[in-house]
């Protein structure tokens, strides 16, 4: 029964490695909202998450610590006085949700308004003199660890350590930069320290007013977000409340497309300004608006203009954002000549095409070789009539096909996930049918998820490219292929190692009667298994060949996260390895040997270590000639790792020839898309991979062994 009702009222299931997390002058907005989400929210989880946990003194201590953190993660405005004052609830909170009570919310939220008015008073007093900087003292920057401040003379005091850090870090550099200049025999008007400090507390100060700008644009919702999201991970870490406005954002980025002009914009101080026009949407094809203009006013049609001047981006956006078909009136600040412009625009669907499918064909050894990026697995849940990751890659591959080529490697790098649908059709265009993937409900057996329809889109041999950063649906097939023997897995020596399934609820289904937009909740309510029963939940999937990266002995993934669910497997899925490739066990050994004994490798290898024991140390020195020697001896130490990833391959990288008719008439997408090439060009992994690919050997017939 809970199945099916999930099923039926909530068919978007999706996966993703990170969360969502929702970083102002108190006032109870509307404290009838905030308790109904909490109440619809406490009702959701505890019936329908793939936990059944229990709302108690544990998870009370969790939903403590976790808002407190949240807001406070540098222990830059709370105390232990206030954290004395603040445990009064620390076991309470559970009870408070029963009965939807929000009192320590109120607590922690009015207080931290206070605190962050008096950290602005702390850090413009502070930056008005300078700093003895021949003082012995140091700093510690692992917050996690290091414990809060006393009192307020103790956080005034982590106040000024930590400004002081920013400073002599902006001089040290100012000093290092003036004499590689002069080495270099350039003409340099040398600052003296006293000039370069000033020139650095001026900087610093620069940059907190700007945070503390993007700070107070921050509404109540905001902030109760974070609240609502220190709930919410008390039951897992991809577990997250989405208020409307983020929800937006997170079916944007889903379906890689919106509605509007096409404009990427940033604000900077005042002013919102266009940072880049996106190729193909409807501000490019009106050739008006131009990257560097300044937008002051917006108007619907005819209608009055609204200034924007001083409005956060995410009003302005919701202005110059509206319906196909519709018309906007930006009034702009020109780049070029400072004149003031009106410019029409029809709003249009616009398409992110970084988020698409793309392909490059390569030639090694007189053989064609094609390559698929796979940036995300996209859909637009609300148009299944609309593109999406699996159709565009049959797509991708037909055309590939048809330019003859002998192998393929599909790049899952950095593709954080997306669709469990997408990812099990997209397994199905590399077999002939049978099971990918299998997904279990709480409480239930696993089902399993299969191809069926028995076309092969590719027989040939296959490479997949992943790295630490690949996760979830990109699991699930570099899984499946590894589990078929139907591929080469080569990448970071395991994947991230997200094994959950989550489901998008609008809150507003289950309160239909409340009036305004609620958010919605991304709810994990699955666990899935690879097609051999072992979970890729903490431990990923391990590649066949594995590549040394910078990333190689650095703390992150699933398995650094709190509240992890667990490794654990279920039984086996009825499936027949592929026994495809004549060579494959030789292909792999021969590769991990080349990369044992290639000095690049090696050398790779050996800043990854350096990497981490880098990031292992946590305490700077603030007197300014010992932060000075121990910089230079990191620099020291870093220059031999100076050209650690220069590398340029002899073979040339192209697009595919129903490109070339669409770069006559997008010069953008022309200029991405050599940017891209050239980028394949030096990249040492593409080039082993496609060294794995060339010398895998298919089968004339291979066989099908029962497993």
């Amino acid at each position: 029964m809970k199945t099916k009702f999930i099923i039926h009222f909530f068919a978007i299931i999706i996966l993703f490695a990170n969360s969502v997390h929702a970083s102002s002058n108190f006032k109870d907005e509307d404290p009838e909202k905030d308790r109904v989400i909490v109440y619809v929210l406490k009702n959701i989880l505890s019936r329908y998450h793939y936990v059944q946990k229990k709302l108690d003194d544990n998870f009370s201590e969790h939903v403590y610590n976790s808002f407190i953190e949240g807001l406070d993660p540098s222990k830059r405005y709370f105390t232990q006085e206030d954290l004395k004052e603040f445990s009064q609830y620390k076991y309470l909170i559970d009870d408070q949700l029963r009965d939807t009570n929000i009192d320590f919310y109120k607590l922690v939220y009015g207080r931290f308004l206070e605190k962050l008015d008096a950290a602005k008073t702390n850090y413009r007093t502070l930056l008005k003199q300078s700093f003895n900087y021949n003082k012995k003292e140091t700093i510690n920057v692992d917050y996690e660890k290091i414990p809060f401040a006393k009192n307020e003379n103790e956080l005034l005091d982590y106040w000024r350590r930590q400004l002081k850090l920013s400073i002599i870090g902006r001089i040290e550099e100012g000093e290092r930069i003036q004499k590689d200049k002069i080495d270099k025999g350039e003409k340099v008007e040398k600052k003296t320290f006293t000039e370069l400090e000033v020139e650095a507390r001026a900087e610093v100060l620069k940059n907190m007013n700007e945070l503390y700008i993007r700070i107070d644009e921050l509404e109540s919702s905001d902030w109760y977000s974070t609240f609502l999201n220190s709930i919410v991970s008390g039951f897992d870490p991809h577990t997250t409340y989405m208020s409307p406005r983020i929800k937006s954002r997170f079916d944007q980025d889903m379906s890689g497309k919106l509605e509007g002009i096409g404009a990427r914009l940033q604000k900077k101080g005042m002013y919102t300004h266009v940072v880049e026009l996106i190729s193909g949407g409807p501000a490019w094809k009106q050739n008006e608006l131009e990257a560097g203009d300044i937008i002051l006013k917006v108007a619907q049609a005819d209608a009055e203009p609204v200034n924007i001047v001083g409005v956060r981006l995410d009003d302005a956006i919701k202005f110059i954002k509206g319906k196909k078909g519709t018309e906007v009136r930006l009034t702009v600040k020109k780049k070029f000549d400072g004149s003031t412009q009106v410019i029409s625009i029809i709003r249009d669907v616009v398409e992110l095409e970084e988020t698409f499918v793309k392909s490059s064909i390569v030639e090694k050894d007189g053989k064609k070789y094609g390559i698929i990026n796979l940036p995300k697995f996209y859909i637009d849940f609300s148009d299944s009539n609309s593109r999406d990751a699996a159709k565009d890659m049959e797509k991708e591959i037909e055309r590939l096909k048809a330019e003859n080529v002998k192998g393929l490697i599909v790049d899952l790098r950095d593709n954080g996930g997306g669709s469990l649908k997408t990812a099990i059709e997209i397994g199905g265009l590399f077999i002939d049918k049978g099971p990918i993937v299998q997904v279990k409900y709480r409480g239930e057996d696993p089902l399993v998820k299969n191809d069926t329809d028995s076309k092969i889109q590719w027989n040939g041999p296959l490479v997949v490219m992943v790295n630490e950063f690949s996760a979830s649906a990109s699991e699930i097939f570099a899984a499946a292929m590894q589990d078929y023997k139907r591929g080469v897995i080569i990448g970071g020596k395991q994947t991230y190692g997200k094994g959950t399934v989550q489901n998008v609820l609008p809150i507003n289904r289950f309160y239909e009667q409340y009036p305004s937009d609620l958010g919605a909740l991304k709810m994990t309510i699955q666990k899935f298994y690879r097609i051999n029963g072992g979970s890729t939940q903490i431990e990923g999937v391990y590649s066949d060949i594995s590549l040394p990266s910078r990333y190689s002995y650095m703390k992150f993934g699933e398995r650094d996260l709190d509240g992890a669910l667990a490794w654990d497997k279920v039984k086996q899925a009825n499936y027949k390895i592929r026994n495809s490739y004549s060579n494959f066990a030789d292909v792999v050994y021969k590769s991990n040997q080349r990369v044992l004994n290639d000095e690049k490798f090696q050398k790779i290898n050996e800043y990854a270590k350096w990497l981490k024991k880098n990031q292992d140390e946590n305490i700077y020195s603030l007197n300014y000639n010992e932060f000075k020697n121990e910089t230079d001896k990191k620099s020291m130490q870093g220059k031999q790792f100076k050209e650690v990833f220069k590398f340029k391959s002899n073979i040339t990288f192209n697009a595919p020839k129903y490109e070339y008719e669409l770069f006559k008439k997008d010069t953008i997408l022309k200029g991405k898309r050599l940017a891209w090439h050239k980028n394949l060009k030096k990249d040492i992994y593409m080039n082993e991979a496609l060294n794995v690919l060339s010398e895998l050997k298919m089968k004339k017939e291979y066989s099908i062994v029962k497993h």
